[in-house]
């Protein structure tokens, strides 16, 4: 397996020195100053290129803890969002058309077989599909071990092909119903934090099925016990075929010194788990947003990410990261485009 590197150290310097020399107030640009440093660290030029080619993936895939009352929609939900997407009427469809982005969605668990598609159509999303929907992970592991491999491989597969492709900034979105759930489990499990302090209220439920919800992360983690000191073990047993996948999507991108821009809970527990596998990785992720999910929250906090947007979002898709991309190309424009301080004086 590819070892991650760090981003460059000498760019990190030369860029923070040209924003330091820009003709502006000194700090005047504040995150935004600091966001193209980072860029130009992780692009190792200085001045950054412009970002135009952004890729974003959307993972789907039903979490068998879904039919056991911890979110406020019914699994069928997600095969018709998969065909939103497809058909480009989703929300992160519209922030995407908006800022340039490109949107992938990949059917890696959902619990069933798309046969009202067009060939073509339905061979592309299911092309690493891994299973129909997970185990419940309150009462058993959500993946096989081989399972679990197969959707780390096909999530580093598909970066692979994005990079392949161009992608100078990648973003991954999840679509599951139920899927806050072993996000959140993830996270707790990383941390070392019981259900209660992670879980939230996902997709809108009420007090009642927030207690429920934690009893079934909490039981989740009981029955998981020491195994999640492996980070691989943790997928296994608490995780998801989508959420495995969108893993080894962000594993492969900080392999390959490709940046990823992360989303909402699932993105944001997987980036927490990639790290886990490959220490190091989370230098090559910027968190877009910070959503309403308290496992977020945390997990950003351990890697050392603070978020560029905070609106409320809870919609998932990979919409928040979305939003924030003007933010990435803001930040290249002024350190390429303003001049020197050094240049007015001439």
């Amino acid at each position: 397996m590819p070892y991650v590197s760090a981003p460059s150290d000498i760019s990190r310097d030369h860029a923070a020195k040209r924003l330091a020399a820009l003709a502006t107030p000194p700090g005047a640009l504040g995150r935004l100053g600091e966001l193209s440093v980072w860029v130009a660290s992780v692009q190792g030029q200085v001045p950054p290129h412009p970002v135009d080619n952004v890729r974003l993936v959307i993972f789907a895939g039903d979490h068998g803890v879904a039919a056991h009352g911890v979110s406020a929609f019914p699994p069928a939900i997600t095969g018709a969002m998969v065909r939103t997407f497809l058909a480009g009427k989703a929300g992160v469809n519209a922030l995407a058309r908006a800022h340039g982005v490109a949107v992938r969605v990949l059917d890696l668990g959902v619990d069933e077989d798309f046969h009202d598609l067009d060939d073509g159509i339905r061979s592309a999303l299911t092309a690493h599909k891994v299973r129909r929907s997970s185990g419940a992970i309150h009462l058993e592991d959500a993946l096989t071990p081989d399972e679990t491999r197969a959707a780390l491989a096909a999530g580093a597969a598909v970066a692979r092909e994005e990079i392949e492709a161009g992608a100078q900034l990648m973003i991954s979105g999840d679509m599951g119903i139920g899927n806050t759930t072993p996000a959140a489990a993830l996270v707790a499990a990383a941390l070392g934090l019981p259900a209660a302090e992670v879980t939230g209220r996902g997709t809108g439920i009420d007090d009642s099925a927030l207690t429920h919800k934690i009893a079934v992360i909490q039981a989740a983690l009981d029955r998981t016990g020491a195994r999640t000191e492996d980070p691989i073990e943790t997928l296994t047993a608490l995780g998801s075929s989508d959420l495995a996948a969108s893993t080894g999507y962000l594993l492969a991108a900080a392999q390959d010194g490709v940046p990823v821009l992360l989303d909402g809970l699932m993105s944001v527990a997987c980036a927490l788990t990639a790290d886990r596998i490959e220490p190091g990785a989370a230098a090559w992720f910027a968190a877009g947003h910070r959503s309403t999910e308290p496992a977020q929250s945390l997990a950003l906090a351990k890697m050392g990410l603070e978020p560029l947007l905070d609106l409320g979002l809870r919609l998932g898709e990979g919409s928040g990261a979305v939003a924030a991309v003007p933010l990435i190309r803001s930040a290249v424009a002024l350190l390429r485009d303003v001049a020197l301080l050094d240049e007015l004086e001439a």
